[in-house]
C-alpha cells in the first residue's frame, strides 16, 4: 500500500468555496458498494434510500471559535494561532505562525483591555505547540471559526459551518457529511421510522492535513476525543441483533462507532480515538456511509477506500469530476450502500 494510491488531481474550478442553499440542495452520489450502480441526485432524495428501521449516527460536535490572533509581549510580532485540541482547562495543543520564532516561555498578547493572554509551554518536532489560555471564556468573544485553507471566500454566517444539530463545543472543523442535513429534512426522514443516534468526536488535524510519508501505515493518526453513550451503544447493539441498518453521517462517526466496537461488539466509549481505518480493514458496525469528496491522499479518502474499495472510489470520484460535481466541505455528498 502506498500514499500515492490514494493520489489525484482535482481541478480548482472544483473546491466548493461557498455552501449549497439551501442546505440540502446540494448533489447527491448514490454509490453500490458492489460497483453494480451508481445514480445521482439531490440530497433530500436521500430518504428515498432509507428504512424503517435504519439508524443514522450522526457527529453533534460543534465547531470552536479555534482560530487567535495576537502579537508577542516581549519584541512585538503578530502571531496566529489554530487550537487543536483541549488537554486540560486551559492547556491547549495548537498551531501557531511563525511557529519557528515562539519558545516555551513567550507569551502572547491575544487582547490589550482587559488582558488576555496565552503562554507557550511546549513545542514539538512535528510542529504542534501546546499553549495555556487561562481564560477560556474569552474564546467565544476573540476566536474565529476557522475555515479550511483551501476556502478562501469569506463567509457571511459562522453558523454555515456548523450542523444543525451541533451542540457538544470541540471541533476545529465541522464534520462536513452533517452540513447537508436541515432540521425539515431530518422530520422527514424520522417520520419514515429512521431512527438518529448522536455521538460525539471533536474533529482534529487529519481532517486537512494529507498524509506525508510514502506508506500510509507509517502516518502517526492525530488523537481525537470521542464519547459513545451507553444509550447509544444499546442501540446500535439492538439494531445489529436485528438485521437493521447502521447509517453513519461522515467519517468521524464511523471512527467513533468503530472505536467503541475494538473488541468485536459495541460498548460505551469516552476518551481519545485513534484507529485508524485503511484499505483491509474489517468494518463491525457500520452498514453504509454518507460522505463528501475528501482531499488527496487523506486519512478521511482512505477510510471511504477502505469501505468502497480504492478502485471503486477514486472511479466515483473521476465521474464526479467528471460531471462538476463540487468536493471538499462544502461540498457535494455521496452515499455509499
Amino acid at each position: 500500500m502506498k500514499t500515492a494510491d490514494f493520489d489525484y488531481v482535482l481541478p480548482p474550478d472544483l473546491i466548493a468555496q461557498t455552501p449549497a442553499e439551501p442546505r440540502d440542495h446540494s448533489r447527491l452520489m448514490v454509490l453500490s458498494r458492489q460497483g453494480r450502480w451508481l445514480e445521482h441526485r439531490r440530497f433530500f432524495d436521500i430518504v428515498d434510500y432509507l428504512k424503517p428501521g435504519d439508524v443514522l449516527v450522526a457527529n453533534d460536535s460543534r465547531v470552536i471559535p479555534a482560530r487567535l490572533f495576537g502579537h508577542k509581549v516581549a519584541g512585538g510580532g503578530e502571531v496566529s494561532f489554530l487550537l487543536l485540541r483541549r488537554l486540560s482547562p486551559g492547556v491547549w495543543e495548537a498551531l501557531a505562525k511563525p511557529a519557528r520564532r515562539l519558545k516555551p516561555g513567550t507569551a502572547v498578547q491575544i487582547r490589550a483591555e482587559p488582558s488576555v493572554s496565552a503562554q507557550v509551554l511546549s513545542k514539538a518536532e512535528t510542529g504542534i505547540i501546546t499553549i495555556h489560555l487561562p481564560d477560556e471564556a474569552a474564546l467565544e468573544e476573540l476566536g474565529m471559526v476557522p475555515l479550511p485553507p483551501y476556502i478562501h471566500a469569506p463567509l457571511p454566517d459562522p453558523e454555515r459551518y456548523q450542523t444543525v444539530y451541533a451542540r457538544v463545543q470541540g471541533s476545529v472543523a465541522a464534520p462536513t457529511a452533517g452540513l447537508h442535513f436541515t432540521s425539515e429534512l431530518i422530520q422527514r426522514i424520522q417520520e419514515k421510522g429512521v431512527e438518529f443516534s448522536f455521538v460525539t468526536l471533536h474533529v482534529g488535524l487529519d481532517s486537512f492535513r494529507p498524509v506525508q510519508v510514502a506508506d500510509p501505515r507509517d502516518h502517526v493518526l492525530y488523537r481525537e476525543y470521542c464519547e459513545l453513550g451507553p444509550a447509544v451503544a444499546e442501540k446500535l447493539a439492538q439494531a445489529k441483533r436485528e438485521g437493521r441498518r447502521i447509517i453513519c453521517i461522515g467519517t468521524t462517526a464511523v471512527r467513533a462507532v468503530e472505536e467503541a466496537a475494538r473488541d468485536g461488539e459495541i460498548k460505551p466509549f469516552q476518551g481519545w480515538a485513534d484507529i485508524y481505518i485503511l484499505p483491509g480493514y474489517r468494518f463491525r458496525i457500520v452498514d453504509a456511509l454518507i460522505t463528501n469528496f475528501h482531499l488527496p491522499r487523506s486519512t478521511l479518502l482512505m477510510l471511504v477506500s477502505a469501505f468502497a474499495g480504492r478502485e471503486l472510489t477514486l472511479y466515483a470520484y473521476q465521474e464526479a469530476m467528471h460531471l462538476g460535481y463540487r468536493f471538499y466541505s462544502f461540498g457535494d455528498a455521496m452515499l455509499i450502500i
